[in-house]
């Protein structure tokens, strides 16, 4: 059963306050979940990255070898999309992860989408209101 809004912030505030408190034990109970996932293949991308400019530079110093320069660009630029994607999916110290289900993203994005249609047609209306008088 989910929790409902008002018990969801208040979840939020306690954990806010044990991060504030002590950030230690916070961290310590938090365990290796998905923050300590997405850091190690950022720093992992990032290593990928540092290959792939190698693999590039060799290409380029060796005559007649060419595609090792391509496949050190494909590299760095697959790495990039993961440092990327990683860094975005990481979520904040005191702040819960994302949930792998489809369902509770799903309603999250549904939210930001109302939301953002809702800023749209408020823009769009005060410009109509500003332009009729």
């Amino acid at each position: 059963m989910p929790l409902s809004e008002h018990e969801q912030r208040m979840l939020e505030q306690m954990e806010r306050a044990l991060y504030a408190e002590d950030p230690k034990f916070a961290t310590a109970l938090e365990g290796s979940g998905l923050r300590t996932y997405t850091r190690r293949r950022v720093y992992q991308a990032v290593a990928g990255i540092v290959v792939g400019i190698a693999l590039l530079m060799t290409g380029v110093i060796i005559p007649n070898v060419l595609w090792i320069s391509v496949v050190g660009f494909l590299v760095m630029l697959g790495c990039t999309v993961l440092v990327v994607t990683g860094w975005r999916k990481a979520p904040k110290p005191g702040e819960q992860p994302v949930s792998g289900s489809t369902g509770g993203s799903a309603r999250g994005r549904n939210r930001q989408r109302r939301s953002m249609m809702n800023r749209i047609e408020d823009r769009w209306q005060r410009r109509r209101d500003e332009q009729g008088q």
